[in-house]
């Protein structure tokens, strides 16, 4: 599970669904979810979670996309396996893991120092706890 450390910079709430907005170093995330902490405000530091087969990669995105976290990195590690590739990228001081498939990062010529944009819906991310 992806660990990423993040400031909570709205909550709106409407119909038992909530949308929490974050800074997450220097990076704009958001996250969908049914039930929240009802601790959490606006300033609240938290940790948010995702699991490294919910990132999905891309180079050179173009249009509009309904996914909300796009997060801009490099890739710093590739491990290829038989059947899946690894792909390591950092946000801020930050390790991220990306699980996806050997045949995607071959067909995307996936390189270390390649510039990427990591995607994240917001129904995958989740509060793993409140700083």
């Amino acid at each position: 599970m992806n660990r990423i450390p993040a400031t909570i910079t709205d909550i709106k709430a409407h119909d038992g669904i909530t949308v929490i907005s974050f800074a997450a170093m220097g990076q704009p995330m958001r996250m969908m979810a049914l039930e929240i902490d009802s601790t959490l405000e606006v300033g609240s530091q938290v940790l948010l979670g995702v699991k490294a087969s919910n990132i999905a990669l891309a180079k050179n995105p173009v249009g509009p996309m309904s996914i909300s976290n796009r997060l801009d990195a490099a890739i710093e590690h590739i491990s290829n396996g038989k059947l899946l590739s690894s792909v390591k990228f950092r946000l801020g001081d930050t390790l991220i893991e990306s699980i996806i498939t050997l045949d995607s990062s071959h067909r995307m010529n996936l390189q270390r120092g390649d510039s990427i944009v990591a995607l994240i819906k917001s129904s995958e991310l989740s509060i793993l706890e409140k700083l």
